[in-house]
């Protein structure tokens, strides 16, 4: 089954960005968002393929329209309401 994360041989999404970019975040909240990623797994909140799986399960205009760590983020909320460990929405406001 295709996900939208798999763009393979798709056309219409421009050319790729190859700019060395050494900055590995672009803002504070997404450092904090890896730090969370960290944090969670080593607690075993979840593990590595449910997160990419939480990842590549998000609506395919949501996917498109999401940074990489917003992508991040958007599983890890989404973990952690599966787990129980947030309600349904608690994360709304």
């Amino acid at each position: 089954m295709a996900r939208i994360n798999d763009v393979g041989g798709t056309q219409g999404f421009g050319a790729i960005d190859t700019t060395d970019d050494t900055e590995p975040f672009h803002a504070d909240w997404e450092a904090r968002v890896v730090g969370l990623y960290n944090t969670l797994r080593a607690q075993g909140v979840f593990n590595t393929n449910e997160f990419r799986d939480a990842i590549e399960s998000m609506p395919p205009a949501e996917y498109l329209a999401a940074s990489y760590y917003e992508r991040w983020f958007t599983a890890i909320c989404a973990l952690l309401e599966r787990k129980g460990v947030l309600a349904p929405g608690e994360l709304d406001d």
